[in-house]
This record gives structure tokens, C-alpha cells and sequence, in this order.
């Protein structure tokens, strides 16, 4: 790992890359292309888009969880205009696993390309769920496929190979095309002991390396962590230890809906103490009815009861599972803190374990949501206390195993920021990749791969689409700019009245304030407000206002001149003129 510091990018940007020198040849050898258009240098809002002649394949379409400064925004999902644009050489869209940052943007991409969905069983019924509640669900094709299943899709030949990950049924992809074979991992990790029993493929990636891969698209989201990624089975041994101390007490676990396995776990042991099991969060209830009816989670009869008979059963014989481990504004876990759960009062007989570690940006939302719970005197473990979480993603051994299995020729490390894709590109140059055969990318990048060259041989559109409630696209940078404006220094709205035909002014202006400061307490500022509309309309009264909109600006300059000189706040200034004709 001595070379964290060697920049790859920089190194492969705009330049062809090559391995062992060969023999020039009279034609040049066929290459995919691989666009990226989310999913580096961030967490979440994964996709990826494979190019070969006329045909293209899309995998995965996710979404990413808005930041703290997109105010008002419900998600972020990719940009798809440059799948609109080559609309007519898609053949489908494979996809890894269940979870929203790769699933989450399916239906709005749908909505505008419909073309055949490929996947496990289980993430094929989360796709589903969210189809139907997009009323798509009797308008597009979804195919189940299993792992070792080989799918054509136009000149790409695809084949699943069965992974772990903290979701059931997750697979990577090998594609095959005249170019070569490019794997892709998705996220995974290797569980040997798996709560499914379904240990990753190891021996097909072998057998694939031996055959020639000219490329690996490896999960880097653990590649900074030394050792191994811990088996999902230890949280089960946690778990029994922990309510065993809680003995006469509720009992309420936060992790994410889609965590299959760890519900599983927690409705194992609370069956096996005698505890009923309550589910709290639409999502997760839904994961939980989809994943019982597919026949993935198991649950015993008799324990698992309705969220609205928890007020019927003892502390001592209940759990509840919530979501609400990052500390979402809306969730149940958040609400609960808040006293708004209109089902679950948290008090001092309250044991919660929030079983998840908080993604990164995360941590403080999360440390909000545990302080307030501990004010209203429940006992909470969180974080690294105990052993309550395990990552469903590889660290640096079983990433090493997996790389010295495929053998690649080029690399280009997935799914993470900057610091986890520069680790892992070391990583690989430790294990004998060749520096040149590295290459960072970036969304918006789109990669040349063939069995002589890898090259960044050009770009494609890959922003943010923002989704506030129905609208998709609608908020852009100037909304969001406005909205940040409104929620530091509040709005001032000036009303006014004016007669065009004389000049005159027929009502004094209103002012009107809103998160700026408190009117009765500020008359002297108002007044100089409205003794400075007064002077810009005496200046334009003489052309009977025929510039209505320099009149409007103009306010909105002098007014905003003087609330910044009286109070260094910079409010949205909205002038609201009348014309009348008396």
C-alpha cells in the first residue's frame, strides 16, 4: 500500500494506455466502452452503461440520499439523458442486488426507456414493489435469472455469478463480448459462513481468471480496511447476548429494511426467548413481506404482530424492528427521539440498538437521534459498543483473493469515493497490476477497454436530477441556491401600488417579512424601508413607470443594500408592483 500517493488518474487521463508491448497489427483490436454515470466518487446513485458496436447494456440504476444543503430534495438520481439519446441500441438492464442505491432510480428511468429488466429473484420482487408504486409494473418485462444463468443481449453475453452482501441473492456479472471479458463485482464480500448457507462463487471468478479477463470493476467501499470483513452469522451471537441483558425491558432494533439477513436474526432470537416482533417503517415492511413471500426470511407463526398491538403486550415479551440507523429525518427511529411516533412512546424501559454504522456524513444526525433518545431515558448501543453490525462489502484480503483469482490485465476500481478507489488501486499495484494498467475514473468518464489498451477515450453527461415529491428535474442549483437564501436569511416581500397614467403612488407600500426579523421589534428598520421604495418610485415617476422591471429592480437593489448595512443579512428581496389606471 506504499502508493496511495501515485496518481493514476492524472497518469491514464487522456492517453492510451497499454501493458506488454505487442506486435502492431493492420487492424485495431475491438473495444467495449464503459460510461460511467454515477456511482465514483461518491456513495450511492450507481450506474454503469457497457458499449459494444450498436449495442449497449445499462447495470444497475440507483439513487443517492440527498445532503444537508439540498433542502427540501426527497433524492438524487442520475442524469439519463444520455441513455435517451441512445435509446435505440439498449438491450437491457442487468442488475446486481435489491438495495436503493442501485435499484432506487429503476422507475424513473422506466418511465422514459422501457426495455427488459434482468435479475435474482429477490431483487426482481423488490423492483416490483417499486414499479407497482409507480404504476409501471404491467409495462415493463422483468426476467428473473439465477447465478450461472447466461443471458444474450444483443453481441453481450452476460453471466451471474452468486455473491454475499448484507442482501440475499446479490450477484456480480461477467460480460462477454468480442473484446474480451469484463467482470464486475458489484458490492459483495466472502462469508463463509453465510446466513442463507450460500458461500460466494469463488471457484467460477477462478475459473473465469484462467479463461482471460481483460478488465476487473471491483467494489471499493472497504478497500481502505485491513483484514477480513467479518461473517454476518457473529451479529446472530450478538444479538442474544445483548437482549438477554435487557431482560424485562422492550426491546427496539434500527437497521435498514433491506438488511434480509439481520431481520432474520433478530426474529430467530426473539422467537427464541419468547419475544413478539413488531415492524415499524413502511419500507421495512415491505422488504419483509416481498422476502417472506419469495421464501427468504423465515418467520415463525404467531411472531410477528401488528405495530398497532404493542400497546397490548409487556415490555418483556416484545421487539421492535424500525428503520431509522442513519438517522433520517422521516423515519420511525427518528420520530420515536422526537416523541411523534404515534405508536411507540420511547421511556426508561426502552433497551434500542442501532445496528448499522452511520455512512459517512451521517455521524452527527445519527449522534442527534441516540442523545435525544438517552433524554428520554432509554439505554441505547450504537456504533462499535458491540458487535451489533458487520459491512456487507469487502476488506483488503478478501479483495487481494478476489483479484489473484480473475487475474486481470486492467483494473478500474467501483463504487466509492476518491480515498477508497485510490486505496484500492494500490492494492492491486501491490498484487502485480501493472501502474499504467490502473485506471481511476470518474462519472461522466467513458472508458475504451480491449486486449491491448485501456484508455478514457471520452466523456457523457452524468448530473444530479433532484425529486422533491412529484416533480423530477424541476429543482435545479437556482431553486436550491433560494431555498438555502430563505432558510439563513428569510424573504422580504414589498407590495405597492402605483398609477401609471400619473405616477402617483395609490397605497403606501406593505412590507412583509418572513425568517428575516421580527416586525414590531423592527419598525425603524421598516420604515427606512419604505422611505426607500418611496425614493426609487419618485425617480421613475416621471416616465410613468414605463419600465416596470428596472422599477422592480431597482427596489430589490436599494432595499437589499440597506437591510445588509443594518443587519449583515442578505434576505430575498420580491417587489410586487401593482399598476392601476384611476
Amino acid at each position: 500500500m506504499s502508493k496511495t500517493k501515485n496518481d493514476y488518474a492524472s497518469a491514464n487521463y487522456g492517453k492510451k494506455i497499454t501493458g506488454k508491448r505487442r506486435p502492431a497489427k493492420k487492424t485495431p483490436a475491438k473495444a467495449v466502452k464503459i460510461a460511467f454515470l454515477g456511482g465514483l466518487n461518491e456513495i450511492g446513485k450507481n450506474l454503469t452503461v457497457f458499449e459494444f458496436e450498436d449495442d449497449m447494456i445499462i447495470l444497475d440504476c440507483g439513487l443517492a440520499f440527498p445532503d444537508t444543503d439540498m433542502l427540501g430534495v426527497d433524492l438524487v438520481i442520475p442524469d439519463f439523458s444520455y441513455l435517451e439519446k441512445n435509446v435505440d441500441k439498449i438491450r437491457g438492464i442487468i442488475v446486481t442486488h435489491g438495495h436503493e442505491d442501485h435499484i432506487g432510480g429503476l422507475p424513473y428511468l422506466l418511465k422514459t426507456i422501457n426495455v427488459p429488466v434482468y435479475s435474482s429473484k429477490l431483487t426482481i420482487g423488490l423492483i416490483k414493489g417499486k414499479l407497482k408504486e409507480h404504476k409501471l409494473l404491467e409495462l415493463v418485462t422483468l426476467n428473473e435469472i439465477a447465478a450461472r444463468d447466461v443471458i444474450t443481449l444483443g453481441k453481450f453475453s452476460v453471466e451471474a455469478i452468486h455473491v454475499n452482501h448484507s442482501i440475499p441473492d446479490a450477484l456480480a456479472f461477467a460480460i462477454k463480448t468480442p473484446a474480451g471479458v469484463v467482470v464486475h463485482t458489484g458490492d459483495f464480500k466472502i462469508d463463509t459462513m453465510p446466513i442463507d448457507g450460500d458461500v460466494i462463487d469463488l471457484a467460477r471468478f477462478a475459473e473465469l481468471g484462467k479463461q482471460g479477463v481483460i478488465c476487473l470493476m471491483a467494489d471499493s467501499t472497504n478497500a481502505e480496511r485491513p483484514g477480513y470483513t467479518e461473517s454476518e452469522s457473529t451479529v446472530g451471537e450478538t444479538f442474544e447476548s445483548l437482549f438477554r441483558k435487557a431482560e424485562g425491558k422492550r426491546l427496539i432494533v434500527a437497521s435498514f429494511a433491506s438488511n434480509i439477513h439481520r431481520v432474520q436474526q433478530i426474529i430467530n432470537v426473539a422467537a427464541k426467548l419468547g419475544r413478539k416482533v413488531a415492524l415499524s417503517g413502511r419500507s421495512l415492511e415491505n422488504v419483509v413481506a416481498i422476502s417472506t413471500e419469495l421464501g427468504y426470511l423465515s418467520v415463525p407463526d404467531g411472531v410477528l404482530i401488528s405495530i398497532d398491538e404493542v400497546k397490548n403486550k409487556a415490555d418483556d415479551k416484545l421487539v421492535i424492528i424500525t428503520t431509522g440507523s442513519q438517522g433520517e429525518p422521516m423515519s420511525a427511529l427518528t420520530r420515536m427521539s422526537t416523541s411523534e411516533h404515534r405508536k411507540v412512546q420511547i421511556g426508561a424501559n426502552d433497551f434500542i440498538i442501532i445496528s448499522a454504522t452511520p455512512i459517512p456524513g451521517n455521524e452527527k444526525t445519527v449522534g442527534k437521534v441516540v442523545n435525544e433518545l438517552m433524554k428520554l431515558g432509554a439505554e441505547v448501543v450504537y456504533d462499535r459498543m458491540y458487535d451489533v453490525h458487520v459491512s456487507g462489502h469487502a476488506k483488503q484480503e478478501e479483495l487481494k483473493l478476489l483479484m489473484g483469482l480473475v487475474k486481470p490485465k486492467y483494473f478500474v476500481p467501483v463504487h466509492g469515493e476518491q480515498k477508497h478507489l485510490r486505496f484500492h488501486a494500490a492494492l492491486a499495484e501491490s498484487l502485480g497490476v501493472p501502474h499504467d494498467n490502473i485506471v481511476i475514473a470518474d462519472n461522466g468518464h467513458v472508458l475504451s477497454v480491449s486486449r491491448n489498451e485501456i484508455a478514457v477515450s471520452g466523456t457523457a453527461p452524468c448530473g444530479r436530477v433532484f425529486v422533491d415529491g412529484y416533480g423530477v428535474g424541476d429543482v435545479g442549483s437556482v431553486v436550491l441556491r433560494d431555498r438555502k437564501r430563505l432558510s439563513e436569511d428569510g424573504i422580504i416581500i414589498i407590495s405597492v401600488a402605483v398609477d401609471t397614467y400619473t405616477g402617483d403612488v395609490v397605497t403606501a407600500p406593505e412590507i412583509v417579512s418572513k425568517g428575516f426579523v421580527y416586525v414590531k421589534e423592527s419598525e425603524e428598520l421598516f420604515t427606512m424601508a419604505k422611505d426607500t421604495v418611496y425614493d426609487v418610485l419618485d425617480k421613475f415617476a416621471d416616465n410613468s413607470f414605463s419600465d416596470m422591471q428596472a422599477v422592480k429592480s431597482r427596489i430589490r437593489e436599494e432595499i437589499a443594500r440597506l437591510m445588509y448595512e443594518r443587519t449583515k443579512r442578505s434576505p430575498i428581496i420580491v417587489p410586487i408592483i401593482m399598476s392601476v389606471n384611476l
